[in-house]
């Protein structure tokens, strides 16, 4: 049940075989599943037949640069009503392999052009051309000379943006009396031939489990947002991500243009760290996956290919051929590690507490940040609920006045879990209703009697926050138990996703053994209330200003989406007293100081910027006009930052002489007292990452204490909310009406 943001950060995993499963068995079987048990019941017939073709199409050429019309009228005529019949005939692959086939076929043919162009062609950067910011709904190229057209603009573009952004860069350094960081790079021109070389090199090595990977992606997805097809690595990935742990070397892997993947984080006390020879910024371009001589040469392999040669056994070393960071060129040594169990700490549940001291407004806060509803399925120990507990009951100890729940950016995870947590803050009671494709509805009761906390409470969510944590503040709110803070609503994902190893569902003596699983959509849940957060996800009592705000961020622009509705109420819902939240006071408190926030309108005005800079839709190519926007975003910039360094200083000062933080991790829980917050030293005490020189440039100002705008103004409707609590006398366990 785990929304999977869109970035991809990579850790080393256990192995898995690699010999090839029947894809077109595999397809048929994973076909079934969704037939008989897909929440929607969907029919296999000919439009959903489209549907699979159309989002195919549009995985592989999404931006619409490689195939051309005719491409798409031929394939769209012999298999958009076909798909169907082929998946139940074990003749899938055929026709996703030819769909992929000649998608490569096009991709060759724009390398020969893009080599050619960057080989021969004069850029001009002062005609008054553009391309389109986003291509999602444009014309297929009708033939090749358009296509190529385009790819000139596309280059154009490319070239313009290095250029600008190394002169940028080289400015900025000049400016802050710094070396350029960039004065040892590739030509503009080499630097974007290698970017595209990459990828055409990944897009050539592609195997039959890449194709299907891609098509049956496509199968599941017709179906819904959350219905997902995983390939072998991805299912591994996917484990990795629930159970917050894995087996590897402890390293944290980024591709390089030039086809090295280099080393940009190293966990500490892990297997790498211990072994003690690989280092930040290594590049590591050759891998002896079973450490008995069998070198492969991994450069230009995708990511998550290294990682697969890389992953192996508990105990069992891997052998990693590395250029060394600032070693002579061409130098090389091998590096050998034996692979440990690693633990995700930087993912783990933390808190900190937060003791203000000013005149007579005296009070302690509690901020838990919760990145993900995790649990390890083959260890009850590692669960986020458990570590929550454990943090809750350090916290009773500190007599928190109020709690603060982050739940900014957390896509969910385990059912189970939420449905623990939320009965930490209302003990007993219905915690979500869950509904069947029969349309049977059943009511989860939280398992505990009393609430291990009973204070105010506020919850801050972003449209990052999907599923799990949504039903968390969907719950909390319905119960009035807590105030949710942040942007307009969370992201709307109401739907319950299994995952079901395909293999199991394979003939007995079928290879099954690559097969993947499917995430499956089984169920939809809704409110103890009764309405649905699909699509709408969950509005906050206090909405605070936000950039995404101007973009399509949420289940409601995804394709394929299920709809919103409600369901009656839970039958034993015994919410608060709505008005112990005092909501009315804090609404207007929090509206008096957002509107005198100088970040806030800082984010209003950005936030009418990209929505224009959306609605238009294109991208100028000539440089002065870029060099005009870059000029007028600079001076904004400038001016900004000026304004920030005076106010950030008057405002560090302040927080110094208010409030003093402490960190509270699952280490921490048994010190006698606690630690006090250091941003510079915390931030890197489960993983050292390389420095990056460019971003060093940026000279935003940092928050003042770490804590940026939304956070603060969720801390300062906690103060309220507990000030009123406390005048109220209500500090002790709230009174509950129907």
């Amino acid at each position: 049940m785990r929304f999977l943001a869109p970035v991809f950060v990579l850790w080393l995993l256990p192995s898995c075989s690699t010999m090839a499963a029947d894809f077109n068995l595999v397809a048929r079987e994973m076909s079934r599943m969704l037939l008989n048990g897909h929440y929607a019941r969907l029919p296999l017939d000919d439009d959903l037949s489209k549907r699979i073709f159309n989002d195919f199409i549009g995985d592989l050429d999404p931006s619409r640069l490689y195939f051309e019309q005719a491409d798409i009228d031929a394939l769209e005529e012999k298999y958009a009503t076909k798909l169907d019949d082929l998946l139940l005939s074990k003749e899938s692959m055929e026709a996703a392999t030819e769909i992929y086939v000649q998608y490569q076929t096009r991709v060759a043919e724009r390398a020969a052009v893009v080599k050619g162009l960057l080989d021969d062609h004069e850029f001009s950067f002062t005609k008054d051309e553009f391309i389109e910011r986003d291509r999602e709904n444009a014309k297929w190229p009708a033939d090749a000379a358009e296509a190529k057209n385009l790819w000139r603009l596309q280059l154009k573009e490319a070239l313009l943006g290095e250029t600008l952004r190394r002169q940028e860069i080289a400015r900025r350094a000049k400016e802050q009396g710094k070396e350029n960081p960039l004065k040892d790079q590739p030509l503009a021109k080499e630097k974007i031939s290698q970017r595209y070389d990459r990828f055409f090199k990944t897009i050539e090595a592609t195997d039959e489990e890449d194709i299907a990977n891609y098509f049956l992606s496509a199968v599941a997805r017709a179906h819904d947002p959350h219905s997902e097809y995983f390939s072998a690595r991805e299912l591994q990935q996917f484990r990795v991500n629930i159970q917050n742990r894995l087996v590897g070397i402890g390293a944290l892997l980024r591709a390089e243009d030039d086809g090295a993947t280099k080393i940009e984080g190293i966990v500490n006390n892990g297997p790498a760290d211990r072994q003690g020879q690989l280092q930040l910024k290594d590049r590591v371009v050759g891998v002896d996956s079973k450490n008995d001589g069998n070198w492969v040469d991994i450069m230009f392999m995708p990511l998550d290919k290294v990682v697969e040669m890389i992953r192996g056994e508990e105990g069992v070393g891997v052998g990693l051929k590395v250029e060394p960071a600032g070693g002579a060129a061409g130098e090389t040594r091998i590096i050998v590690i034996k692979r440990e169990q690693v633990t995700m700490k930087d993912e783990l549940t933390t808190a900190e507490v937060i003791e203000y001291n000013k005149g007579d407004d005296k009070m302690k806060l509690g901020v838990i940040k919760m990145p993900s509803f995790y649990f390890d399925p083959e260890d009850r120990d590692v669960r986020v609920s458990r570590d929550l507990e454990i943090l809750m009951e350090r916290l009773d100890k500190e007599s928190i006045d109020g709690l603060a729940i982050d739940l900014r950016g957390n896509g969910g995870g385990s059912l189970e879990e939420v449905r623990r947590i939320t009965g930490f803050f209302v003990g007993t009671g219905p915690v979500v209703q869950i509904k069947t494709t029969s349309g049977h509805i059943e009511s989860l009761k939280s398992p505990f009697r009393r609430p291990l906390y009973d204070g105010p409470i506020v919850i801050l969510t972003d449209k990052g926050s999907a599923s799990a944590s949504e039903i968390l503040a969907g719950a909390l709110q319905d119960y009035n138990r807590a105030v949710i803070v942040g942007e307009s609503s969370t992201y709307g994902k109401g739907t319950v996703q299994q995952p079901l190893e395909i293999g199991r569902f394979m003939p007995p003596l079928a290879n099954a053994d690559r097969a993947g699983a499917v995430k499956l959509t089984i169920q939809k849940f809704y409110r103890v209330a009764g309405s649905s957060t699909q699509k709408m996800g969950v509005v906050p009592d206090i909405i605070l200003p936000s950039i995404r705000d101007a973009l399509e961020v949420g289940e409601k622009y995804s394709d394929h989406a299920l709809a919103h509705d409600k369901i009656r109420r839970a039958r034993d819902l015994k919410p608060y007293n709505r008005q112990n939240l005092f909501l009315s006071m804090l609404a207007d408190k929090s509206s008096k100081r957002v509107k005198g926030s100088k970040d806030f309108s800082y984010t209003l005005d950005d936030a009418i910027r990209l929505e224009k800079r959306m609605e238009e839709n294109k991208v100028s190519l000539n440089i002065e006009k870029r060099r005009e926007e870059i000029a007028e975003a600079d001076k904004r910039r400038k001016a900004r930052n000026g304004e920030r360094l005076k106010r950030f200083a008057e405002l560090e000062k302040d927080d110094e002489e208010t409030f003093k933080m402490y960190r509270l991790t699952l280490d921490d829980v048994n010190l006698e007292k606690l630690p006090e917050v250091n941003l510079e030293n915390d931030s890197e005490r489960h993983m050292r990452q390389a420095k990056d020189a460019v971003a060093d440039l940026d000279d935003t100002p940092e928050w003042p204490s770490g804590i940026d705008a939304t956070k603060r103004e969720g801390l300062s409707v906690l103060r309220d909310l507990v000030s009123a609590v406390k005048a109220s006398k209500l500090a002790g366990v709230l009174e509950r009406s129907e």
